[in-house]
């Protein structure tokens, strides 16, 4: 498996010039914006997104100032739905920091947010960037309407593989797919092509999200998570609908009082994580993944040969071998 940094190596000059451009993208005259700012970007990872928006571009072309804004855009979009979802969901860590709302309150982390989204909406504007506004705005909504939609389904614990595959297409895979689209978009990409690039970024999207569903059953992932912290929080992910489905009636109804539970104990937690594996629900979804990576590949392979179609192709893999 190539490492982040060889999958990089293309662009490097063009994510450390993104670097200093995103990071002025953010200043703010207020001292506590600047301060709050700091301390998110410190904590943003690998740079998946960047990556996947300019390797994307310059598979067409040569990646320019609209590749830039575009990724900045999602960036900032993403982020503030993060900053926004830890305040719904509660929670104090992230990736294994305590998360804006932890440190600053629910207050101040929902207007960050809110400054946040104003900064890529003003990004867009300004320089009339309006064909990715619509790109990013459209993964945005359904991102959105993903957060619902499992909300929904999780009080009925009775999700089909249907209703889960609608789910991560929303809430992950169109971020993804806003990636490759924004990219192929930046440098005048045909619009068949651009389609072509959602699609392919929305496969790769929905693999990474099986990928991270499988983490929860692994006792030694290195996510930052705890195992069993979607079992916890009624989480109905492809593994767990899989051995359900397969369980007879009685077994599937223990198990389902057992996740219905506000607090569960760690025995039920790991009761949980036993019967999925029992019942084939890691191997399954790990095949389903596999489809989809298979896919993303499929799309990709259509375009001419060139380093960053290696570098894409890099990084689907690595998107199904990481262990974080």
């Amino acid at each position: 498996m190539s490492s982040i940094d060889q999958i990089k190596a293309p662009i490097q000059s063009e994510l450390k010039a993104f670097e200093k451009f995103f990071n002025d993208s953010v200043k703010s005259d207020v001292m506590l914006l600047n301060l709050i700012t700091k301390y998110v970007i410190k904590r943003k990872g690998k740079q998946m997104r960047p990556i996947f928006v300019f390797l994307s571009a310059n598979l067409f072309d040569k990646s320019n100032q609209a590749t830039h804004h575009g990724a900045a855009l999602i960036e900032l979009m993403h982020t503030a739905t993060l900053i926004h979802d830890d305040v719904v969901d509660n929670s104090n860590q992230r990736r294994g920091f305590f998360s804006v709302n932890a440190l600053w309150k629910n207050k101040i982390a929902v207007l960050l947010g809110d400054f946040l989204l104003s900064k890529g909406l003003l990004l867009a504007v300004n320089n009339g960037h309006y064909d990715l506004l619509q790109i990013v705005s459209k993964a945005v909504e359904q991102m959105s309407e993903g957060e619902l939609l499992q909300i929904e389904q999780t009080r009925k614990l009775n999700i089909t593989e249907a209703v889960y595959y609608e789910i991560i297409r929303k809430k992950t895979a169109v971020l993804l797919a806003s990636c490759a689209a924004v990219g192929a978009k930046s440098v005048g990409a045909e619009p068949s092509k651009v389609e072509q690039m959602w699609q392919m970024g929305q496969d790769l999207g929905m693999a990474f999200q099986i990928k991270d569903d499988l983490f929860d059953y692994d006792a030694h992932n290195n996510t930052g998570k705890p195992s069993g912290n979607d079992i916890q929080e009624k989480k109905m992910t492809l593994p767990l609908i899989y051995a359900l489905s397969k369980a007879d009636s009685s077994k599937a109804k223990s198990i389902k009082k057992i996740i219905n539970q506000k607090v569960k104990t760690q025995a039920q937690v790991q009761e949980v994580v036993d019967f999925v594996k029992i019942q084939g629900g890691m191997q399954y979804a790990s095949e389903r993944m596999n489809e989809f990576k298979t896919k993303a590949i499929d799309t990709l392979q259509t375009f001419p040969e060139s380093e960053y179609k290696t570098a894409l192709m890099a990084l689907i893999q690595y998107t199904i071998e990481r262990n974080k």
